[in-house]
C-alpha cells in the first residue's frame, strides 16, 4: 500500500515521538540522560517537547 500523497506537511517539532526509538535516543543524548530516564520522562510528562526539556533540565 502506498503513502497518501495528498497528506503533506512537516513534522510537528513541538512533540517528541515516544514510540520512535531514534527520537528517544536523540532526546536522551541531547540532555545527557539515559534512554530509560528519557522514556520515564515521556511516560510521566507526555510528548510535549518544552515540558520534557524542562523536566530533563531538572534531572541534572
Amino acid at each position: 500500500m502506498s503513502d497518501d500523497k495528498t497528506k503533506v506537511g512537516g513534522a510537528d517539532r513541538r512533540q517528541v515521538a515516544g514510540g520512535e526509538g531514534y527520537e528517544v535516543d536523540y532526546f536522551a543524548r541531547k540532555h545527557g540522560i539515559t534512554r530509560a530516564q528519557a522514556e520515564e520522562l515521556i511516560a510521566r510528562h507526555g510528548n510535549d517537547r518544552d515540558a520534557l526539556d524542562a523536566a530533563a533540565g531538572r534531572l541534572k
